[in-house]
């Protein structure tokens, strides 16, 4: 259960993050309503500045006042850490664990999706990135009835629907591979210490694909998906992919362009879109689309 305490510094931030730039009475007004206002006690601002302080060294984060503007404080999203992707991620994460805590009176009413197993390996993963040691790990693939075992350098990790992913090193197979944590059965630490390529990029690396896999001669060629009607607007709010770039706009379609990997599951991806998504280019990924279509309608 999350304390009260971190509930309050999570509504801090949460309201500074919503309305911006906030007087010191601006927000007292706020937490008078609050829900996590346990007490119904005022904000005083003792209490105030030791959650602000509080707030800025849990999520490395700069509160600061404006004084030329009625003494208004805001987050200051110019620094690295207020635009970093994991953090967050983090914030999101421990704001959705908090209110949910808060909302066990209505718990039949909040469903959440099933999150697969392997959390229990993050602390032993991120320890080993820290340190650049190797780890030992026994995995369960569903292809196979038997169990592998590997030693792999751990690069990254990555989160793919709902997923946690290991990128890294192997050294038996002498390449690079992804392995998912809900399929893992064991990781233990080794003492072994690898050296972290200077010139590998997470992000890079993933650019243009729109998954976790990443073919052995990356090729990344253009993709223009035509979406119809109301799909383009959810492609707008949640972009396929991040190369993804709106070329045209009509009041009936619009075109978005790519820069992807031909991967096995892009054309799955696709084809989940529905009939309101078509592939324009290149006329391969067209054929792999046809061919899904029609084995699917084959099976009917």
């Amino acid at each position: 259960m999350i304390s009260k305490t971190y509930n309050r510094y999570l509504w801090l931030l949460n309201t500074l993050m919503q309305n911006k730039r906030l007087s010191f009475e601006e927000i007292k007004q706020k937490w008078e309503s609050s829900v996590f206002n346990y007490d119904e006690k005022p904000l005083n601002l003792r209490t105030f500045h030791l959650h602000k302080n509080a707030v800025e060294e849990m999520f490395d984060l700069n509160i600061e006042c404006d004084s030329s503007d009625g003494y208004k404080y805001y987050i200051d999203e110019n620094i690295p850490a207020a635009q970093d992707k994991a953090r967050q991620w983090l914030i999101n994460s421990f704001n959705v664990v908090g209110l949910v805590n808060e909302g066990q009176q209505i718990h039949n009413r909040i469903l959440l999706e099933e999150i697969p197993a392997g959390a229990e390996f993050l602390p032993t993963i991120i320890e080993a990135i820290k340190q650049n040691r190797e780890l030992h790990v026994k995995y369960q693939p569903f292809y196979d009835n038997d169990a592998s075992e590997f030693t792999v350098q751990p690069y990254c990790m990555k989160v793919y629907h709902q997923r946690w992913y290991v990128l890294g090193y192997f050294k038996e197979r002498e390449n690079l591979r992804n392995f998912a944590l809900d399929r893992t059965l064991s990781i233990e630490m080794t003492d072994t210490v690898f050296t972290y390529p200077d010139d590998f990029s997470p992000e890079d690396f993933y650019r243009n694909s729109i998954s976790i896999w990443v073919p052995d001669n990356p090729n990344a060629v253009r993709v223009v998906l035509r979406a119809y009607g109301i799909q383009a607007k959810y492609l707008r709010a949640l972009p396929l992919q991040q190369t993804q770039k709106e070329i045209n706009t009509t009041a009936e379609y619009s075109d978005f362009e790519y820069y992807l990997y031909l991967t096995p599951d892009l054309p799955k991806t696709i084809f989940s879109k529905g009939a309101e998504v078509e592939v324009l280019e290149p006329e391969e990924l067209r054929e792999q689309i046809k061919e899904l279509a029609k084995h699917i309608y084959e099976k009917y």
